[in-house]
């Protein structure tokens, strides 16, 4: 029952996070690089500090932690610099492929990289058993199967269809951007590995990871917030900031879609909290998660008509490849 309970967690943390980009559309009057920002000061800093906080017992202090594991922490931030790069791409690969398939090839690569490289680089490989292989393995032929679902709109709609259902459409350059998002995307896990230490005694397990969490954010907050206030000066957009009409609607979406965004990671720490008596599920949680953000986009992209005009045969393979995803987040448990 606890198995079930941790995992129907981590499910809803993906269906907040794959709903993270609807409030944006409700932004009003700001560029790109603004309101991508201002969503990751909520997303990637207070929200996150206020989850950390609920790891730290009564009469100690997160700061103190993270001094005290110099090693620890600077790797965690580290790792979650790389990962900011891929953040920054991820946006890119739903501006070419859409909502659907930019999080379904995105999202598979760091699955199976995430899920895989962690244990690997914190000298854990004991860690990777048959079965996480096994679903790891499921995973990716999910993933493949939307892809080819993916690859069979890019066929059958002409140009004009293609840039109704996506403006900028190019599958192209859109699953090379995907690949490289996905890459870089995986040392968020990675980071939480190298962290794992930064936790205090006797913590309620469901906790445990959010201090880590918090640094890795961090660290992709230094870069998007590089790269966004380099954006501004570029295409002189730094007047958005003093646009006071607009500040209190944007603020409300921004900090929407930043807590729908940190939801995804909030769930895996309590979800994982109650898979500690499966070591299989444990390891392969943030494969889970990942599969599930997949799953819940490629539904938002067939609310938001991202399918539309396709055929009755690749609508077929874009379902079946979901179904196959919400297997493969059960399997490892059933080998």
């Amino acid at each position: 029952m606890e198995i079930l309970l941790g995992l129907i967690i981590i499910a809803i943390g993906a269906a907040c996070q794959a709903s993270s980009y609807v409030p944006i559309n409700k932004v009003k009057d700001w560029s790109w690089e603004s309101y991508w920002i201002v969503q990751g000061v909520f997303a990637w800093l207070l929200l996150p500090l206020l989850g950390a906080l609920l790891a730290v017992p009564a009469g100690c202090n997160l700061f103190d932690l993270f001094v005290q594991n110099p090693r620890s922490t600077g790797l965690t931030i580290f790792y979650g610099a790389l990962w900011g790069v891929g953040g920054l791409t991820f946006g890119l690969s739903m501006r070419y492929l859409g909502v659907a398939l930019g999080q379904s090839i995105a999202l598979g690569t760091c699955a199976a990289l995430g899920t895989l490289l962690a244990p690997i680089f914190t000298g854990h490989t004991a860690d990777l058993t048959t079965s996480v292989f096994i679903g790891v393995a499921v995973t990716l032929i999910g993933i493949g199967i939307i892809g080819v679902a993916g690859n069979m709109k890019a066929k059958s709609l002409s140009e004009e269809e293609k840039k109704a259902a996506v403006k900028d459409f190019n599958f192209t350059k859109g699953i090379a951007v995907a690949l490289l998002a996905g890459f870089m995307s995986a040392c968020f896990n990675i980071g939480l590995a190298q962290g794992a230490d930064l936790t205090f005694v006797g913590v309620n397990p469901m906790f445990v990871s959010l201090p880590a969490t918090l640094l890795v954010t961090f660290g992709g907050f230094v870069t998007n917030a590089a790269y966004c206030f380099y954006q501004n000066s570029k295409n002189h957009t730094w007047n958005d900031y003093r646009k006071t009409a607009v500040w209190g609607n944007n603020t409300l979406f921004c900090l929407l879609a930043g807590a729908l965004w940190y939801s995804q990671f909030f769930g895996l720490s309590l979800g994982k909290g109650f898979l500690t008596s499966s070591s299989v599920l444990t390891t392969f949680a943030f494969c889970i998660l990942m599969a599930l953000n997949v799953v819940f986009s490629n539904v938002w992209g067939i609310i938001l008509k991202e399918w539309k005009g396709c055929s009755r045969k690749t609508i077929t393979v874009l379902i079946a490849g979901i179904i196959v995803l919400i297997i493969s987040s059960f399997l490892p448990q059933l080998l």
